[in-house]
């Protein structure tokens, strides 16, 4: 009789079969290995790089709000100098406006010097917005007369100028004196010309 060892030939057949899956298992082990491997790569680089990018950022925000204050204190300045700026160009239309009427006070008391007759002195002079106002004292109201008449004669003062007072009074060295206070307006004879052409 032969004895055929039946369990021989299944151990056989099932070793390569064995093999075969055992190969398929390990190359599924190694595929998920490296699966994770390239996942774990991927999600450290993700990681690194989003670290650096915020880090970036953090930086750039850095340098930002340090420009601000930098341009902060530019703008202070520049709102500074704008100020300085108007104040002189007041400066410069205020000097400029003394400068255009700078000559009206000086003619003023030029022709006022040319009018004072003999025997009549000034005692106080004011000029506003009414006009001049002179104050003085004569020794006759010939004196008061004629200095009103060359006052009007000068052409640097409106015609009908008003002898506000004019009152009698006694200096015991001197004798009679007249104290007088007049109003004058007034204008250049260019300003004049100008109104009446």
């Amino acid at each position: 009789m032969i004895r055929i060892n039946l369990l021989n030939a299944e151990r056989k057949a099932a070793k390569p079969a064995r093999a075969a899956a055992f190969h398929a298992g390990q190359k599924m082990v190694v595929g998920c290995s490296a699966i994770l491997i390239v996942s774990v790569l991927f999600v450290g680089w993700r990681y690194w790089s989003l670290d650096q990018e915020s880090k970036k950022l953090d930086k750039d925000i850095s340098d930002s709000q340090q420009e601000t204050v930098r341009l902060r204190g530019l703008i202070q300045q520049v709102q500074q100098f704008e100020q300085q700026k108007a104040q002189l160009q007041q400066r410069v239309v205020l000097i400029e406006q003394l400068r255009k009427g700078q000559t009206g006070p000086v003619h003023m008391l030029d022709q006022i010097s040319r009018a004072l007759p003999p025997m009549l002195w000034l005692t106080e002079l004011k000029q506003n917005d009414e006009g001049v106002l002179i104050d003085g004292r004569c020794t006759a109201v010939t004196n008061l007369t004629d200095f009103v008449s060359n006052l009007e004669a000068s052409g640097y003062f409106k015609k009908s100028i008003d002898i506000v007072s004019s009152q009698s009074e006694t200096v015991s060295s001197v004798g009679e004196m007249i104290k007088f206070s007049i109003r004058a307006q007034f204008q250049p004879p260019a300003e004049q010309a100008k109104k009446n052409p």
